[in-house]
């Protein structure tokens, strides 16, 4: 029996932001270093992932109420055009050399925004048009396409941007979102029914879909443990390169960037193809107490060879968990406030992982380094397993991070309402209006 069977408009769509996908890492990559080399400015350089972060965070509560109240093939198509046409924009402005940093930023910004609306209703779309027997597979497609993205884009912009110039990557990658947009002109989105009365107030709407999750203990146990996960990800994330640059050179650096990105990919794959563990629950909870000893084994040594398996098998358990994640909300929530709920994820995410970047550097530079210092205060104890001196602080960050990592998903378990989520929490109907409906009911 074919896996994929009936999933035509979602593959179209998938083949078309996978394409796209590629493209906004391919830009993100080349704006950044076209910023550093024209400034030489870690601060300007940073502004980017700033320019990026905050405007999604800050439109992503009222864009899940939109994507629920819109037609989501339609937002979609929107969105991609918007970023198409704002690349567009940056490669003339480029040609004609009146680029400056204020349009790199708002550029980034304005598909960022366009990005915080295209999300959860590509998320949401997913339910109305795959099976539930198909969700986690589905979104093992989904990490698959963003682990191309990921892997793809950078190593796409360092030949592209030394070939064709910065313009030609720009255009390549409007080029991608137009991709998306004809993959979508030919795909079918049915509208889901509202299960309840539309508000008159967009935040009081938007309120909703907080309440909703916040009123069943299992989903809002485990908005819980995705927060904290994106937060300990996020210091962890910041200090891989300081912790292998202490024992490696910047060539091995990028060789284990590059093996934590096949890492994800497989993971992507394997879930396309395994479709994930029968209870979903347990693809988010068991991979994110793998992880999290993963993640511990990173800083048990000064070791390139244990980074770099530690560091592949903790990419490798991402796409399992997010993929179960997505499939058992799609599975939970009514398709109505879906958009609602993934945006409060996206909300979590985008609030959580930056906190973790800002509390990196002093976590490490003033706690957890001197530690370890030579004469420092858990150098005579904790240093006599795992080393002293530079980078050995970075090696028990990584240690403390993977316990707890491993211990939000352990408390998650001993909860009922969260371990028990799939069979105490009815699955929510589908209902579709529209012509596409009767396409996808028979899919």
């Amino acid at each position: 029996m074919n896996r994929y069977a009936g999933l035509r408009d979602f593959l179209l769509i998938w083949v078309g932001q996978l394409v796209s996908g590629v493209g906004s890492r391919l830009t993100s990559f080349a704006l950044g270093i076209w910023v550093y080399q024209s400034t030489g400015s870690t601060t300007q350089f940073a502004l980017i992932f700033v320019a990026m972060a905050v405007p999604a965070l800050l439109i992503s509560p009222i864009a899940g109420a939109l994507v629920d109240r819109w037609d989501r093939r339609r937002t979609m198509i929107v969105c991609d055009a918007a970023s198409a046409l704002t690349m567009f924009a940056l490669a003339a402005l480029y040609a004609t050399d009146t680029l400056a940093l204020w349009h790199v930023y708002a550029g980034v910004g304005i598909s960022a925004i366009a990005n915080a609306f295209l999300q959860p209703a590509y998320a949401a779309s997913i339910p109305l048009l795959a099976s539930q027997e198909q969700l986690t597979r589905v979104n093992g497609l989904v990490q698959t396409g963003f682990a191309v993205a990921q892997v793809g884009g950078p190593l796409l912009a360092g030949v592209l941007v030394s070939t064709i110039s910065m313009q030609g990557v720009l255009i390549v990658d409007a080029l991608t979102f137009v991709v998306g947009v004809v993959a979508l002109l030919f795909a079918r989105v049915p509208r889901p029914q509202r299960s309840e009365p539309a508000e008159d107030s967009l935040w009081r709407e938007a309120a909703t879909g907080f309440r909703y999750v916040h009123e069943r203990p299992g989903l809002y146990g485990l908005l819980l443990v995705f927060g904290a996960t994106n937060f300990l990800f996020g210091i962890a994330s910041i200090a891989i390169t300081p912790l292998v640059l202490s024992f490696a050179d910047a060539g091995l650096l990028g060789v284990q960037m590059a093996v934590g990105g096949c890492g994800l990919l497989l993971g992507g794959l394997a879930m396309s193809t395994w479709g994930g563990p029968r209870r979903r629950v347990h693809g988010v909870l068991g991979f994110s107490l793998a992880a999290g000893v993963l993640l511990a084994v990173h800083g048990l040594a000064p070791s390139f060879a244990l980074v770099l398996v530690a560091g592949f098998g903790f990419f490798l358990t991402l796409p399992v968990l997010n993929a179960s994640n997505a499939a058992l909300w799609q599975s939970k929530v009514p398709a109505d406030l879906q958009g609602r709920c993934f945006a409060i994820q996206r909300v979590l995410s985008e609030a959580a992982m930056p906190l973790g970047y800002c509390l990196a550097g002093p976590l490490a530079e003033r706690v957890f380094e001197p530690l370890m210092a030579p004469g420092g205060a858990l150098a005579a104890s904790v240093g006599a397993w795992i080393g002293v001196g530079p980078g050995r602080g970075l090696g028990l960050m990584f240690i403390v991070l993977g316990v707890l990592m491993t211990a939000v998903a352990a408390s998650a378990y001993a909860v009922r309402a969260i371990r028990r989520v799939e069979d105490e929490l009815p699955d929510a109907p589908i209902l579709a209006t529209g012509p596409a409906a009767q396409v996808s009911a028979a899919a």
